[in-house]
């Protein structure tokens, strides 16, 4: 057994790998912006510890169960969010430490408060009628009554094993399973870890905008099993609060696909269904997101929901796709009531960070395996496809994922990174609030369902758009292989009389087609909602057949015809929208929009005219779509940039 007896202060400055690693009482590692490699366990005795700091990160490589001793600790920072009445998703990256071969339970008493580069003091817990965590400048102090963990059950809430359980101070948290926790006010100035050379990140421990903690305990380790079920109920059956159980990145996209029944080929980054007994998960990630400006703890002023990530892509190196929460309010039971108000934020999904816990649902009863094996070493940040939910901040990192380890035999800097060609919907409901979907081509999927591809929606809202792909769900994102002609239905419900506009608000690999259409097959208009907006107002009812996507148009469409006689620009040195009626047209009225869909302005009845400007001095820069309608009711969207020099 090879043992290595740390006696002194040890820097780790690249990848260090051992394959067991014994820390001597009174001895620390300190691993500053690096990966560290063990390949079995560890064993930390008395009070020796390793210090990951900087976006350092500890990788295992034990196929069995986790087996790490020693009432030693491994620290390790991660940010949440500063608001006292917004709720985070957690999983925690250490448990207790104890002289037990085996991953502990963690419980809040583990979280401290940073005070230089490796002391900290713990966090004061308070009782359970004090429902608001602060940050100060000397202390840390958190509400236990936000602390909860959910396990797969037919109910929203119960007293039993399942269901919304409530941790607090006195329970723990199983190694594996997610838990939530609300942040705090206040602000804690102290630099627990100022720069030096290439050592410290120099950053406050809550400079307002986020709340740092050290998470302090044995790390975990090995193979954890996170249990799932298969309820028939009402809302939130089958769905378990999971999360990265590990202090490193996890690849997502390993963990969703095997747990869906899929056998992935380490060697070549690629995979394919296999489906039988293996299969306890539906492929896709909840993440919950809540409004940044939450001022209440009362559950029927909650603005929140939950963002849906799918591993979509050609490759397991590819980046999947994420839709944003569509925020919705809630009724006291905790059932969404029935008008939403806006979207949530486009986070990096793929490689999930050390803390960051997320949804995921059975469909049987058994246990999902995390495995050392979906370990990597990518640094936090936007451009790297990984992201803490309530992190605003980006680190200033690569995106040559140069040094992800090779643990899993995955060679990520030979294989694509690319995600597969995707665009994503914005569909404006009665302007009270967006929903975002997702069209992603893979020729290695089917135009039907396909597991742990196409994902569906966690809302029922009464006014809603979706791809009806199968038994009538509610999806949200659709991978399918591409065609020129392809047709992709786009359904529509709604309870009342009811305004949808919808635009392509984002392109990602997308260059497959020039066009993207929204064709009403009632009318048979081509709707060009990738320059403009498609919008309508539909009655009461549940439209499945009537619309759908598409990549080319009707010869004899609205949009060809309009779109020869019409010339529309901007003139930003003049502060002019200019618009050329070569044909003499008779125009009924020209409107222009911002990317959100609200009407900027809308000018009625203007005629025939060969030319109409309109002084754009007064409009804020940004992005605009212009839309023109004839008196025959033909159509015609154009985008626009409206940028004011700077003198």
């Amino acid at each position: 057994m090879k043992k290595l007896a740390l006696l002194i202060v040890f820097f780790v400055f690249g990848y260090t790998s051992y394959s067991q690693l014994y820390v001597n009482n009174g001895s620390y590692i300190f691993n500053n912006d690096n990966v560290f490699f063990v390949k079995q366990d560890l064993n930390l005795n008395g009070n020796g510890a390793i210090y990951l700091r900087k976006g350092g990160q500890l990788v295992q490589g034990r196929t069995t169960a986790g087996a790490n001793v020693g009432t030693g600790l491994v620290s390790v920072y991660q940010e949440g969010t500063s608001n006292n009445f917004g709720y985070n998703y957690w999983c925690s990256p250490v448990g207790n430490s104890n002289l037990t071969a085996i991953n502990s339970n963690f419980s809040i008493n583990q979280l401290h408060r940073a005070t230089t580069v490796t002391s900290s003091v713990a966090a004061t817990i308070l009782p359970l009628n004090n429902y608001n965590g602060v940050s100060t400048n000397s202390s840390l102090s958190i509400a236990p009554y936000w602390v909860w963990k959910y396990i797969a059950s037919n109910a929203y809430n119960t007293s039993g094993s399942n269901g919304w359980i409530s941790v607090n101070s006195t329970g723990t948290v199983e190694p594996g399973l997610g838990f939530t926790m609300k942040g705090v006010s206040g602000s804690d100035n102290t630099i627990a870890h100022p720069v030096s050379g290439s050592l410290g990140d120099g950053v406050s421990n809550n400079p307002l905008s986020n709340q740092r903690y050290d998470f302090r305990g044995k790390p975990n380790d090995g193979t954890i099993l996170i249990p799932v079920g298969s309820v028939a109920g009402a809302n939130y059956a089958n769905n378990t609060l999971a999360g990265n159980p590990y202090p490193s990145s996890i690849n997502l996209n390993l963990f969703l696909l095997e747990n869906s029944g899929y056998t992935i080929n380490y060697g070549t980054g690629t995979y394919s269904y296999t489906g039988g007994i293996t299969q306890v998960i539906d492929g896709k990630a909840y993440f919950w997101e809540q409004k940044k400006t939450a001022n209440s703890h009362y559950l029927a002023d909650y603005e929140g929901g939950y963002g849906t990530y799918s591993p979509t892509g050609p490759l397991v190196t590819s980046p999947g796709t994420y839709v944003a929460a569509t925020w919705d309010t809630y009724n006291a039971n905790g059932t969404p009531n029935t008008s939403g108000l806006s979207s949530g934020s486009t986070y990096k999904r793929m490689f999930t960070p050390i803390g960051q816990g997320f949804m995921i649902q059975g469909v049987v009863s058994g246990n999902a395996v995390m495995k050392n094996l979906y370990r990597s070493f990518v640094k936090e940040g936007v451009i790297q496809n990984s992201q803490f939910e309530k992190n605003a901040s980006a680190s200033s990192v690569s995106d040559n994922w140069d040094e992800i380890p090779n643990v899993a035999g995955i060679d990520y800097q030979n294989f694509s990174k690319l995600p597969a060609p995707q665009f994503k919907l914005h569909t404006i409901i009665n302007n009270q609030f967006t929903k975002e979907s997702a069209v992603v081509f893979n020729n290695n999927s089917t135009d039907g369902y396909d597991l742990a591809m196409d994902a569906s929606s966690s809302d029922n809202f009464p006014k809603d758009s979706y791809f009806p792909i199968v038994n009538n769900e509610k999806f949200i994102i659709t991978t399918m292989p591409f065609g020129t002609y392809k047709k992709i239905p786009l359904a529509f419900v709604t309870d009342a009389n009811c305004s949808f506009k919808v635009t392509v608000s984002e392109l990602i690999n997308f260059d497959l087609s020039n066009e993207i259409y929204l064709h009403d097959k009632v009318s048979d208009i081509y709707y060009d909602i990738k320059n403009g907006f498609f919008e309508t107002v539909l009655q009461t009812g549940n439209y499945l057949d009537r619309f759908e996507i598409t990549f080319t148009a009707n010869a004899l469409s609205t949009v060809g015809s309009l779109e020869e006689n019409f010339a529309i620009y901007q003139n930003n040195d003049l502060e002019t929208l200019t618009v050329e009626n070569t044909e003499l047209i008779d125009l009924q009225h020209v409107s222009l929009f911002d990317i959100g869909g609200k009407v900027v302005f809308q000018k009625e009845k203007l005629g025939a005219n060969t030319i109409y400007q309109f002084p754009t001095s007064s409009i804020s820069d940004g992005i605009y779509i212009v839309k023109l309608v004839a008196s025959n009711n033909q159509s015609l969207s154009h985008k626009i940039i409206i940028k004011h020099s700077r003198k």
